[in-house]
């Protein structure tokens, strides 16, 4: 149910594309990283979405990324690698 909601809903302020950027170590435009984050939403089943507190989570291991929205604004915060647990 969440998942659906995020997906309509996603937006972006102007400071995220630079800390995604930062936080994931690449040098994305806006738009590859809108669609970037819009795959990796699509593609990440509805149980790795977890409500906490304010936010959302997306955590896709196929992508090694976790994915913060805040669930009121459906706006992104930041996204970032997971770190593997070894």
């Amino acid at each position: 149910m969440h998942k659906i909601q995020i997906i309509e809903n996603i937006c972006y302020t102007e400071l995220v594309y630079g800390r995604i950027n930062k936080k994931l170590k690449t040098n994305f435009t806006k738009s590859e990283i809108e669609k970037m984050i819009l795959k990796i939403l699509n593609d990440t089943e509805e149980k790795y979405y977890q409500k906490i507190g304010k936010n959302f989570y997306v955590s896709n291991s196929e992508n090694n990324i976790k994915i913060t929205v805040n669930s009121n604004t459906y706006r992104v915060i930041t996204a970032d690698r997971i770190k593997n647990k070894s």
